[in-house]
């Protein structure tokens, strides 16, 4: 018996065509989803920047559709990373803020949360993570028990970029050479061994977050005696030199990823996947270089010849903040057969639309009694109803390390309010249509058309407070 069932499975094989094997195959996409640290969405060629060496990047960005409007709910790793592959905010989960080892070594994801990557498992994709987790360092919160089969990495939130300690095959090493090189290294052995199955290969750079230095020489090369161009030179008391030496050796560092992902495209081109492999490319938030006067991410740092002084709240030198620079991240998705060359999609998408977004790319069903708070955007990579997409979006921060804030944001194509609940004084409202670079609070502007549209962001800020049961609404409450 056991004969004759193998001879009818060879047969069986046999009268599948290859139109036919090419479609199965099709309907279950390899995803290589990168995603880097700390990447401002400025510092990509694409984007424009004068200096940025990113010619494989741009590359993915040029080839596939372009996000120009990407967001992410909060500015910081772990809250991003969360609602990233959960499609909820950080409040709901617990996870505010960036994780800190010291001071609360136990908080993560709760055992019992459920990722698009654990669906995508259970559907039969073979999962990696390699990289950055950030998400926990309990054994209970290990990437394996969220639904990669594979991780090689660091679970903490900071690494070096030089001869880092890694954990490999569930043990932690110290290993030789520069960090990217060694990730990238790995995601290849990775693509290598899975080429013959679906897989979902989540590579989580490390870079360019600081340490930015050292990186290879090569990467360093072009930057080691540049004069760059910063976007805001003349702003008061900036200090100009301190700017101009980290512009460097960011770039620098966003230079070593762009050649990693280099050699990873090549990998997909020699092992015949490019065609059936989505690549994503985008980042846990943004940066902001001299922007505003901070340097940094939400959890910005004044970067001036003199700080303004400490708050209550707030120290010396810091500056939390939600401007479009900390919040929007650098996304393209290259989906051969779908998007097309030099494709821009002018949506506003976040982080919480991964979850539909990429289940409905490789066709796998969303439990229907799962709760999520993203939309799936194939219809914007496929041009589909784009007049119907809502471009409203809302984010929220609590800082609770640096500085302690309660900011939440609400962001129409035209106008940003920005509601500090626990500092109200630090509240901010910019008409992005004229004032892009977000120079100009009009919180307190007399003109009954701008109060009015404060007005009507504030309700909407409440509503979704309200809708994901934020905690902090219950504070605004009792306090008023």
């Amino acid at each position: 018996m056991r004969s004759v069932l193998f001879l009818f499975l060879i047969v069986l094989s046999c009268l599948i065509s290859p139109a036919q094997q090419a479609t199965q195959a099709a309907s279950q996409p390899n995803i290589l989803f990168l995603f880097t640290d700390d990447q401002a969405p400025w510092a990509l060629g694409k984007s424009g920047h004068p200096h940025a060496r990113t010619p494989h990047i741009d590359q993915i960005f040029q080839n596939g559709a372009y996000l120009v409007n990407s967001f992410t709910t909060t500015p910081v790793c772990s809250p991003s990373r969360a609602s990233l592959v959960t499609s909820r905010y950080g409040s709901e989960l617990g996870i505010t803020d960036w994780l800190h080892p010291r001071t609360e070594p136990e908080l993560g994801l709760k055992s019992d949360t459920v990722t698009w990557v654990k669906l995508l498992n259970d559907a039969g994709y073979r999962t990696g993570l390699i990289g950055k987790w950030h998400l926990g360092l309990l054994d209970q919160q290990h990437p394996t028990r969220f639904g990669y089969d594979y991780f090689m990495g660091f679970r903490s939130g900071g690494n070096v970029p030089k001869d880092p300690t890694l954990e490999v095959n569930g043990k932690d090493q110290k290993l030789k050479g520069l960090l990217p090189d060694i990730l990238v290294d790995d995601a290849i052995r990775f693509i290598s061994q899975e080429s013959d199955k679906p897989f979902l290969l989540s590579l989580h750079f490390r870079a360019p977050h600081t340490r930015w230095l050292p990186v290879a020489d090569e990467d360093w090369a072009p930057f080691k005696d540049l004069d760059p161009q910063i976007p805001n030179p003349d702003y008061p008391d900036l200090n100009t030199k301190r700017v101009k030496q980290m512009t460097r050796e960011y770039l620098a560092s966003v230079a070593s990823v762009d050649r990693n992902v280099g050699r990873l495209l090549e990998t997909l081109k020699q092992l015949n996947l490019s065609e059936n492999t989505i690549v994503i490319f985008s980042s846990d938030h943004g940066y902001n270089m001299g922007h505003n006067g901070i340097w940094h991410k939400g959890n910005g740092h004044w970067v001036l010849n003199q700080n303004p002084p400490a708050t209550k709240n707030i120290p010396k030198g810091q500056r939390p903040n939600m401007y479009d620079n900390s919040i929007r991240v650098p996304t393209a998705v290259l989906w051969p057969g779908v998007t097309q060359s030099g494709q821009v999609v002018q949506g506003t998408v976040s982080n919480l639309d991964w979850f539909p977004t990429l289940l409905e790319m490789a066709q796998v069903p969303i439990p229907s009694n799962l709760t999520i708070r993203g939309t799936s955007f194939v219809p914007l990579l496929k041009k589909e109803n784009e007049q119907a997409w809502d471009n409203d979006f809302y984010a929220e921060y609590s800082t609770k390390h640096q500085s302690h804030t309660h900011m939440r944001m609400y962001r129409t194509p035209e106008w940003k309010l920005i509601r500090d609940f626990l500092n109200p004084e630090r509240d901010e409202l910019y008409h992005l249509t004229t004032d892009p670079q977000e120079a100009t609070n009009l919180i307190q502007s007399q003109d009954p058309k701008v109060q009015k549209i404060r007005d009507e962001l504030h309700q909407k800020i409440l509503s979704n407070m309200k809708s994901i049961d934020d905690s902090v609404l219950q504070q605004v409450r009792q306090g008023s």
